[in-house]
């Protein structure tokens, strides 16, 4: 058996070390991208004037004590009735502080949480209302997070929505499934092809009122379901 010769070996050690290197630095690109370069963007892209008139229309439905999912840089407290208590769930400290300064300006009584949807800590049937708007596509398990939304609110309680997700149009809906896995980590975690309807009649929740079609933007991000389910 031939030994491997001390030359081996380096190759061997800086081969090995090479690839920790480049592993530890794309890690490192990745986490600033992450907290530093995302938040902003996230906050900046969630602001057109399409998204701000949804917003505008389902948000002051949801009135008493309120839960919002995916609260993020607080895009939605503006719109909040006054009386309105809003529970806030999001599990990004760095998106939770722009919503903080929201929520200051606005004047919205807000009690943050930094927590993910799938695991709420509230009461079973504490809440009046629930909003989630841009957040299903991005919760890991969101079968989970709508389980949770049912439990948390009252009898009755409605839950107002407004989220992209899979296109009817079968050539949209083809790019939506072959991009998905490169959009992902690009867009934070958010998946293009996801069923938000779907989501919430799984969960035992009964859609009262759904609208769906394209907002501006580009197609395959773009096909909104807005509307309000009840438990």
């Amino acid at each position: 058996m031939q030994l491997r010769s001390t030359e081996d070996h380096a190759r061997i050690a800086v081969n090995w070390l090479s690839a920790k290197c480049e592993v530890v630095i794309l890690g490192i690109i990745k986490r600033w991208y992450e907290e530093k370069v995302l938040p902003g963007l996230l906050n900046s892209l969630m602001k057109s004037p399409d998204m701000t008139e949804i917003r505008r229309r389902w948000v002051p439905e949801a009135t008493g004590d309120v839960i919002e999912i995916g609260v993020g840089s607080g895009l939605n407290l503006p719109f909040y009735q006054s009386g309105a208590r809003v529970f806030a769930v999001d599990p990004s400290e760095e998106l939770q502080v722009f919503a903080r300064e929201v929520a200051e300006r606005s004047g919205t009584i807000v009690d943050f949480c930094a927590q993910s949807g799938e695991s709420i800590p509230a009461d079973d049937n504490q809440f009046d209302s629930a909003v989630i708007t841009w957040t299903m596509c991005t919760i890991p398990n969101p079968h989970n997070a709508m389980m949770e939304i049912k439990r948390v609110l009252k009898p009755g309680g409605r839950v107002y929505f407004a989220e992209h997700g899979l296109s009817p149009d079968v050539n949209v809906a083809k790019w939506q499934h072959r991009i998905n896995g490169l959009w992902k980590p690009l867009a934070g975690g958010c998946n293009l092809n996801r069923q938000p309807d779907r989501l919430l009649i799984e969960a035992g929740l009964t859609i009262d009122q759904m609208e769906c079609g394209y907002i501006q933007g580009p197609k395959f991000a773009t096909y909104t379901y807005q509307g309000f389910a009840s438990t």
